[in-house]
């Protein structure tokens, strides 16, 4: 009796350079330069030939011989605080697309705690022979040293100040406090709390200082809270307690403007007919709270691609960049309820 059992289908033959140069008519070189950008030249045509045959064939280069060839694994390295973060979480979506723009890739390293905690993943995303370091959270000293003992082009993120050998950018915190403050003191409120971390440090607080201060206004209560919806949560809850309850909140963050969204809303506080709020960071929740959130947008877009950009051309010299927040006004500010 005749076996009518199908034979195996045997197994696909990796389709290689050559196979493309010859489905192109080119030379396997000019296939190389295609994929790689480089080094030479290729004319457009020859290079929508070669991409098509790419296409057609299904081919896919073989990156961990690309990476000997060239000393380059195409890998980028970012070290977050905390990527479920909305505000984090944009900005990494951005330095992807930046990334993948310039044929790169990113691996993430989540490092929550003290700064002191961030050089592990420092050195775990160098062990990995990543071509460069991008780190969004707190500089210290065990993070810097991490980052010099890699030998890896390294920029900092989310930066407050310039750090010395470095490429720093971030956002113009005192300047977006201020435009937030100048929009509440336009509404007329005299009593304008702050919700974020407390102390010298924190430029988005020295911004609620001294545009009340310059306004001729007394200082309203500052509350510490984390950078979180529970932090806003918390301190909304402080500041109803607090038996001083303001008229307007400046939150250091959306996710803080949430929070305190939802203890107003548990006592009973309209906003922005009793208390107003202005939040910073400009994350999607923001439009989409209730009422949404007027609030200072960070560029995270440009500042991703400045980002990528210094770091695949570094320079000898330390550089500091800020980038200026924009105002989003929506209804929480009282805009809406006044016009």
């Amino acid at each position: 009796m005749t076996d009518m059992t199908p034979a195996p289908d045997a197994p696909r033959r990796r389709v290689t350079r050559a196979d493309v140069a010859r489905y192109a008519g080119v030379s396997p070189a000019v296939v190389s330069y295609t994929v790689n950008s480089g080094p030479g030249p290729v004319a457009a045509s020859t290079r929508a030939r070669v991409e098509d045959a790419i296409r057609v064939l299904g081919y896919r280069p073989n990156a961990a011989a690309r990476t000997l060839k060239m000393g380059s694994t195409k890998l980028l390295g970012v070290v977050v605080p905390d990527s479920s973060n909305p505000f984090f979480a944009r900005l990494g979506h951005a330095l992807e697309d930046a990334a993948t723009a310039r044929g790169y890739a990113l691996i993430v390293a989540n490092v929550e705690g003290a700064p002191e905690n961030y050089a592990p993943g420092i050195r775990n995303l160098a062990s990995r022979q990543v071509d460069g370091i991008l780190s969004a959270a707190d500089v210290s000293v065990g993070s810097l040293t991490a980052l010099a003992e890699s030998g890896v082009p390294a920029v900092l993120l989310n930066q407050f100040e310039a750090v010395e050998g470095l490429q720093a950018i971030g956002p113009d915190l005192y300047g977006g406090a201020r435009t937030a403050m100048e929009h509440l003191l336009w509404h007329g409120h005299k009593n304008i709390a702050f919700v974020g971390e407390t102390g010298p440090r924190d430029l988005r607080e020295r911004g609620w200082r001294d545009a009340l201060a310059e306004a001729g206004r007394p200082p309203g209560r500052a509350v510490a809270g984390a950078y979180t919806r529970e932090g806003g949560y918390a301190a909304g809850q402080a500041l109803l307690a607090s038996g001083n309850t303001p008229t307007a909140i400046f939150a250091s963050s959306d996710q803080q403007g949430v929070g305190v969204l939802r203890a107003l809303h548990e006592a009973n506080v309209p906003v922005p007919q009793q208390i107003a709020i202005v939040s910073f960071d400009g994350s999607p929740e923001s439009e989409y709270s209730w009422p949404a959130l007027t609030t200072l947008e960070q560029p995270v877009q440009e500042m991703a691609i400045d980002a990528i950009e210094k770091l695949l051309h570094p320079i000898a010299v330390s550089s500091f960049t800020l980038y200026a927040s924009t105002l989003i006004v929506r209804q929480s500010c009282g805009c809406a309820a006044r016009y």
